[in-house]
């Protein structure tokens, strides 16, 4: 079975202007402008007229089995569902643990994620919490990412009122573990990082990164949440790592603008990651502490806020590659592109960039805003 795409005009995500993509057996198998395929049985063809082509988006921060739980029991949110990704344009999800470390754990997000693979995407995750000591499936990070394939990384939490305020000697080890653990299995290896509004939230980080633990084991996530957290993110991008935004907004200044201040501020495009935060909580604390209000995040602001990078000015390829190929390259994964070979993952958008069809694995999810396929219980 083939899969044709004709007349697209494809940011891979460099811009490749107006071509035909063929798709077969869940890969990108050829690219080329008015294609002939005449001679293959059982092709399959989408007219992509008008319509602009894209990776499907990675999604590098997602709670998939619910967040929250910070109001009592009746504040957990629950699990994402595949249609819900699928309509955000999401064909590659990595889940999280946030705050609940204790009524939620590791395997049931791992769980979780195998279930979304079987359902059609990709997915990936992250061991352990906010929490320090770490809490893994096998008693161990470095087994949990050496013999895991789904394990990327470790989760943790840093400057927020509700991490554990681990010592530098802590997450020295933590860092240790995951390289060692990266090195063995051919991973990347990542500490992601929750950076929360306290006082000098980098510290500990550069600290880490003055004892000579290499820079693209770090991760650092919500780096816009306030100014002088932004400000030492630039700094740390500078240095070659990696940035990641998120796109549900944040207190100090909209997405967008944080994307285009980096920019101004010497951060290369490239080494910025944009996520969702989706379906965690959101909660609101009163100047006591308190929790005051309580939603959940959605899932698709990584779709919503592509537009708004765009009409501020960023270019196409640059906002794209932010929600694809930068954040494969930081997490360390053949995604992200639009290239003979990757997988047949892939969104096709309107002139407007509203999402329009989905393509996961080169199985067509979604086609002309209706879904063609639906998880387990929906």
């Amino acid at each position: 079975m083939f899969t044709l795409l004709k007349n697209a005009e494809l940011y891979s995500p460099l811009p490749i202007g107006r071509t035909d993509i063929l798709i077969s057996h869940g890969k990108v198998l050829a690219i080329s402008p008015s294609m002939q395929v005449n001679a293959l049985k059982d092709v399959s063809t989408i007219d992509c007229q008008g319509k602009i082509v894209t990776p499907g988006l990675i999604d590098q921060h997602l709670h998939l089995t619910g967040g929250g739980g910070e109001a009592g029991f009746a504040s957990r949110t629950p699990q994402v569902t595949l249609n819900k990704l699928i309509q955000a344009g999401t064909t590659t999800a990595v889940g999280v643990l946030g705050t609940d470390g204790i009524s939620r754990s590791p395997r049931d997000l791992y769980a979780k994620a195998a279930a979304l693979r079987e359902e059609g995407i990709s997915a990936y995750m992250h061991t352990g919490s906010y929490e320090v000591p770490t809490k893994t499936i096998t008693g161990s990070i470095r087994d949990d990412i050496t013999f895991i394939p789904a394990i990327l990384g470790v989760k943790i939490a840093l400057a927020d009122h509700r991490c554990s305020f681990p010592t530098t000697g802590e997450l020295a080890r933590i860092v240790s573990d995951i390289r060692i653990a990266g090195m063995l299995s051919g991973k990347r290896g990542l500490l992601h990082i929750h950076m929360g509004g306290l006082d000098n939230p980098f510290a500990q980080v550069n600290e880490l990164l003055a004892m000579g633990l290499p820079i693209h084991h770090f991760s650092p996530t919500h780096v816009a949440r306030t100014e002088q957290l932004f400000n030492q993110a630039i700094e740390f991008a500078r240095k070659g790592g990696f940035i990641d935004i998120t796109s549900g907004g944040s207190r100090f200044t909209p997405p967008e603008q944080a994307v285009k201040y980096a920019m101004a501020s010497g951060v290369e495009a490239h080494h910025i990651t944009i996520s969702s935060d989706g379906n965690g909580s959101l909660p609101k604390f009163d100047e006591t502490g308190a929790i005051v209000g309580m939603a959940a995040a959605d899932v698709n602001s990584n779709l919503l806020i592509l537009p708004k990078l765009i009409n501020a000015g960023i270019a196409p390829e640059l906002a794209i590659a932010m929600v694809t190929a930068n954040v494969a390259d930081s997490l360390g994964i053949k995604k992200g592109r639009v290239e003979a070979g990757f997988d047949a993952d892939l969104c096709i958008f309107n002139d407007d960039f509203s999402l329009n069809s989905v393509i996961a694995h080169g199985k067509t999810m979604m086609l002309n805003g209706e879904m063609l396929v639906t998880g387990n219980f929906e």
